[in-house]
C-alpha cells in the first residue's frame, strides 16, 4: 500500500490480510504493531483508532464487553462522592477521647 492513500477500508483489507498471511505462516495470532511499517501503523490507528479497537473495528477481535460509558459515568460519581466525603471529613472537628 506504499503510495497510495489510506482510508478506513483500506486498512481494514491491511489488517485482514496481514492475518491471513499469518495463518498461511502457520502462525496463530492477531496482527501486532511490529508486523507493519510505521506509516501503516499511523493510518491503522489514525482511521481506526488505539490498536485494540482498530483489531476490533477490522473483526479480528471480540469487541470489549459492557459499556464503558456507563461504567465511566460510575467512577465519576464514586470519584465526586469520596471526595465530598474527605471534604467533610476535613471540616468537621476531631474530639479528642483523651480530653473528656
Amino acid at each position: 500500500m506504499t503510495g497510495k492513500k489510506y482510508d478506513r477500508e483500506s486498512c481494514i483489507r491491511l489488517l485482514l490480510a496481514k492475518r491471513q498471511e499469518l495463518l498461511a505462516q502457520g502462525t496463530d495470532r492477531l496482527p501486532q504493531r511490529s508486523d507493519f511499517d510505521n506509516a501503516q501503523v499511523v493510518a491503522i490507528k489514525a482511521f481506526l483508532g488505539a490498536w485494540p479497537r482498530a483489531l476490533e473495528q477490522a473483526g479480528l477481535k471480540e469487541p470489549r464487553p459492557g459499556d464503558r460509558h456507563q461504567r465511566n459515568v460510575e467512577k465519576r460519581r464514586r470519584a465526586r462522592r469520596r471526595a465530598r466525603e474527605a471534604r467533610r471529613r476535613e471540616n468537621t472537628p476531631e474530639v479528642d477521647e483523651h480530653d473528656t
